[in-house]
């Protein structure tokens, strides 16, 4: 027996260290990833790409600089490229064997472990949350994810002595500083949190510490508020929707996907990506059902428009879930348009599947798609209806979601519109150049709070040139708008309808948005806003379009000699008024031109309306925003309706020099009833008339109606020529 335990004593630290790697794979799946990896072209692409820039870096001193740039500098660049190529180069080790790539890492995290110790906040640091090797603590908690995985991808080549160098020079000050020195930041509920827990538990699973894994699952306190299971749980939907949005989806999901892998290898007893019944795969598949016909995420809340499904955080998800979770059609699209993989078990399954050319769809399987928001599912939402297939696809965004922490707008119930793979009605997104030096060091500009977080900058209604909960982000995070009724199973008739009482005090607004395909094939949006108060008000509805203007029916003072701004707070000042016109019991129509299709603006005006022509870009002198064009309704009195359409119609051929269908079809607009009860509209299109009857406080699918010479069962109905098409 005492032979025995002598045995397993000498025989511990052996089976300790046969226990490494297990944060990016097992020794099991390197041999796997080996075996194919010149049988798969896609894989030995991704594989050749990393060892030809890793094997540049051999032989050589690589320079680990004292922090000193923000992002976009010299320092800030040199310790991202670095981590990567730690993290790169120990991937290579244990697919290749070859000791030069663990010693290139380690004499790497040598100089880390001299240089973390001696670090304070950063000079550049501007936030409640500095950094120490970067400017914010984010990217501190970046390096701590690949650099942990890559010390864990070495480990076997390490001595004790070296081990222990590492681990408290390098790992040590930088997992104390973000969960003792940042403990409230380490401890939110917050995409940021996401990163910090990742790093601090991949670091802990690679270092064999305990008690980091329990602090980056269960929080600094181990109770269990805070940490990753409860970022599993706080942060999406029950349907998989990111309270933040499809732009910090995209950033949040390779930290949830890298620390679960982790997990699953390490504690699989916990069954990490089942929690929430697959929370993790609703994730990435709603994410990806958020973006556009080229990739790009919607712009939904704070977010740059250039990024898309093309990214290393959308390459490291798919490869780990088709790992996981099996194949997928959409999944392998979206791969192939990556054009790369990770080099795990999952990215070796995505190129066989593509070397093969089988069953891969030509688009990525979008559909109309609605999704809760809030832990629970009940705080409002978010609704994507379309029509449409291959590049001729049609997508109408309807936003009746939550704040959105602290990178949410004060855009409740927003709608954006998407054509032929264009944006049309737009959403700004975020004022910001990320990675450019020159551009604040590459931080969210002052612009993003000022002009693209406030209500005008939205397509939704601002009351008295005020924004959404007076633009305060406490007072926004407590209320979420309603959807009241939706229907998304007819591509020709879809619709959603949600209210909002909260943004402005003693006003109530209620928006039903609807996507049509008309019979013969026109596509068109028909939108009906209505804002009740019992006091005077000033009504204003954007239109932020993408285009070029080529036709109003209405006149204007255009200012040509001098511009002014809109207004003076709340976004308004950071628009020029280009031109103003005022109409009376008419219909206002705006022609612009996208891309080679003609879109029609047509709102219905009863009484009298003011107008604008507006352009983002006043009071910018560094030019931070684009400049973009607005159509600008407003309306004053108690109660007041916005009945618009938006015409997808006709062609123009800059080629052949002609252009066809350039005119709108919409001819006459009338809103036959409108109350608390019901709204009716009439839509007169090339002669034929299009109806449309909506409840506005009976919402029951069986409930019958009458009302403006109609009958119908159900919230709404719509007829075309007579005949009812829903």
């Amino acid at each position: 027996m005492r032979l025995l335990k002598t045995i397993c004593l000498l025989l511990m630290p052996v089976l300790l260290q046969a226990q490494h790697p297990l944060t990016f794979f097992t020794r099991t799946e390197a041999a796997a990833v080996k075996k194919d990896i010149n049988r798969y072209p896609l894989l030995t692409r991704s594989y050749n790409e990393i060892k030809s820039e890793v094997d540049l870096w051999l032989g050589k001193d690589v320079d680990v600089p004292f922090p000193k740039d923000p992002a976009g500098g010299y320092t800030h660049d040199k310790h991202k490229s670095n981590y990567m190529l730690m993290f790169n180069s120990g991937v290579l080790y244990n697919i290749t064997g070859d000791s030069k790539y663990a010693l290139l890492v380690k004499q790497m995290f040598l100089k880390y472990a001299v240089l973390n110790p001696t670090l304070k906040n950063h000079p550049q640091a501007t936030s409640s949350s500095p950094g120490r090797i970067f400017w914010q603590a984010l990217n501190d908690a970046n390096w701590l994810v690949y650099a942990g995985m890559a010390y864990d991808l070495i480990y076997n080549s390490l001595t004790a002595a070296e081990r222990k160098t590492i681990e408290d020079g390098a790992f040590k000050p930088e997992v104390d500083f973000i969960t003792k020195d940042l403990e409230p930041w380490f401890n939110l509920i917050h995409n940021h949190a996401v990163w910090a827990c990742a790093g601090v538990g991949i670091v802990g699973i690679a270092t064999n510490n305990k008690e980091y894994v329990d602090m980056a699952l269960y929080g600094s306190k181990k109770d269990g508020k805070t940490g990753f299971i409860a970022l599993m749980d706080g942060l999406f939907a029950p349907d998989g929707y990111y309270a933040e949005g499809p732009y910090y989806v995209r950033y949040a999901i390779l930290p949830y996907y890298l620390f679960a892998s982790s997990l699953n290898n390490a504690r699989p007893q916990l069954k990490i990506f089942e929690h929430r019944n697959r929370i993790l795969q609703k994730a990435l598949m709603a994410g990806l059902q958020q973006t556009n016909l080229d990739g790009t995420f919607f712009a939904l809340n704070d977010a740059l428009k250039e990024k898309d499904y093309t990214t290393n955080e959308l390459v490291t998800a798919i490869s780990v879930a088709t790992n996981v979770y099996g194949k997928d059609n959409g999944l392998l699209f979206v791969a192939k348009k990556q054009d790369r993989v990770l080099l795990n078990k999952g990215g070796v399954t995505i190129a066989a599947e593509i070397a093969s050319g089988k069953n891969l769809p030509a688009y990525y399987p979008y559909h109309s798609v609605e999704y809760t928001d809030g832990a629970k599912g009940n705080e409002g939402g978010a609704s994507f209806l379309r029509n449409g297939t291959g590049k001729d696809l049609t997508t109408l965004i309807s936003k009746y979601t939550s704040h959105g922490l602290s990178h949410g707008h004060y855009d409740k119930l927003n709608y954006n519109l998407y054509d032929k793979g264009n944006e049309i009605l737009t959403d700004y997104g975020a004022v910001r150049f990320i990675g450019v030096e020159q551009k604040y060091g590459g931080r969210y500009l002052p612009e993003t709070k000022g002009y693209a977080q406030q209500t005008i900058a939205h397509n939704t209604l601002v009351v008295d040139e005020k924004s959404h909960y007076d633009g305060k982000e406490s007072v926004a995070e407590n209320f979420h708008a309603e959807k009241l009724f939706s229907s998304i199973t007819n591509p020709s008739v879809q619709v959603v309808a949600a209210k909002e009482e909260n943004a402005y005090q003693g006003v109530k607004m209620q928006r039903a948005v609807y996507l049509l395909q008309i019979p013969g094939g026109k596509k068109l949006m028909v939108d009906v806003f209505n804002a009740n108060s019992k006091g005077d008000h000033q009504y204003d509805l954007p239109f932020h379009f993408d285009g070029t203007l080529i036709n109003t029916s209405f006149k204007y003072d255009s200012f040509t000699d001098k511009l002014e701004p809109l207004g003076k707070k709340n976004g308004y000042q950071y628009l020029w008024k280009e031109a103003e016109g005022t109409v009376k019991d008419t219909v206002a129509q705006l022609t612009f031109l996208n891309d080679r299709t003609y879109y029609t603006i047509s709102s219905l005006v009863q009484d009298k309306a003011s107008l604008f022509l507006a352009r983002k870009g006043a009071n910018d002198p560094n030019f931070n925003l684009r400049h973009e064009p607005a159509f600008i309704i407003r309306k004053k009195g108690e109660n007041q309706s916005f009945v618009s359409v938006l015409e997808i119609h006709g062609k123009f051929d800059p080629i052949n020099e002609f252009s066809s269908n350039a005119y709108p079809s919409v001819q006459q607009m009338k809103l036959i009833q409108n109350d608390d009860q019901f709204s009716i509209v009439e839509i007169t299109i090339a002669g034929k008339k299009l109806l449309i009857a909506q409840n506005n406080n009976d919402f029951n699918n069986k409930s019958i109606h009458t009302a403006g010479g109609v009958s119908w069962t159900g919230p709404f109905a719509t007829w075309y020529d007579g005949k009812k098409i829903n």
